[in-house]
């Protein structure tokens, strides 16, 4: 259960592997996508950590916002921090997938505005007590503190369209036109990947997620990009552990002279570059997971 400044709503969230592990994984999925994004990469680390995906409200299995407005990082950031107060880690590593890097950003930024903050606690033994769990290890998914502006429109394109098939198969055929970008996949693999964004409901497949999402995200947009870049770049220079920025060769998204400032900007990050992929690496294939594996192995 979060909250949002209109009311409450429940976050839904999948996880792996041992549920008293406090070695825990948090994977965050992209703008329109699903927790089950990161099924193939949990099965591998589920052994090592316990694995937490949620679905981002407003997606999947969660609840949609009263108010689309809210539909934006500082609510994402709020409702992963109930999230992490819930799963009790002792280590938090994350990896984020476009919306999901910024969300990590966000709670870097949230995090160390918090301790500038907070006033100290009174008392014997509390006055140096860390009150917050820094983040573990990062893999930022084709994402960072500059996005290109060409993506971001190829992306509102089509996040509010509502469309609606007759079977399964047509909304399967929409997704590998609009995710091209994603990559080369056999047709199992497209069908996983459009199982848990469209849903059946009254006969016909819809998207599985509030088309006012849109809105916001057209808001968004108008927001002074050089303060609120100047904002993430704070962030990502301040995570205080390795970051691991995966690339997708073709993206545009993340284009290739901001993931080499990433690297200038924070010495503590390394970059792999993902080849035949745009935005974004799926994280469905060994190649791709086995960098996430060994990064997070160290």
């Amino acid at each position: 259960m979060c909250a949002s400044a209109a009311g409450t709503h429940r976050m839904a969230y999948w996880e792996w592997g041992d549920p008293h592990n406090d070695q825990v994984l948090m994977c965050v999925h992209g703008l329109t996508r699903t927790g089950r994004d990161f099924d193939l990469l949990a099965q591998r680390l589920s052994s090592r950590y316990r694995v937490i995906a949620p679905d981002v409200v407003g997606r999947g299995r969660s609840d949609w916002l009263i108010d689309p407005a809210a539909y934006a990082i500082p609510q994402y950031v709020a409702d992963m921090l109930v999230l992490i107060a819930r799963v009790k880690p002792a280590r938090l590593d994350w990896v984020g997938t476009s919306m999901g890097g910024l969300i990590a950003l966000g709670l870097q930024g949230a995090q160390a505005m918090s301790a500038l903050l907070r006033p100290t606690r009174p008392g014997p033994g509390l006055a140096s007590a860390p009150l917050q769990l820094p983040l573990g290890r990062v893999v930022l998914n084709d994402v960072g503190p500059a996005l290109n502006l060409t993506g971001l429109q190829r992306i509102s394109e089509y996040v509010g369209q509502a469309v609606q098939f007759e079977t399964f198969e047509q909304a399967v055929d929409y997704v590998r036109s609009v995710s091209a970008s994603f990559g080369e996949h056999s047709a199992e693999e497209w069908a996983q990947m459009s199982r848990y964004v469209f849903v059946e409901h009254e006969g016909k497949w819809r998207r599985h997620y509030d088309l006012r999402l849109s809105q916001a995200f057209a808001q968004q947009a108008d927001v002074d990009l050089e303060a609120a870049q100047a904002l993430l770049w704070g962030a990502y220079e301040g995570l205080p552990d390795k970051v691991l920025i995966m690339r997708g060769q073709e993206s545009d998204l993340l284009k290739p002279e901001v993931a080499q400032e990433m690297l200038q900007r924070n010495p503590n990050s390394q970059l792999v570059t993902i080849p035949k992929v745009g935005h974004a690496p799926m994280l469905r294939n060994a190649e791709q997971i086995n960098h996430i594996d060994y990064f997070l192995a160290g």
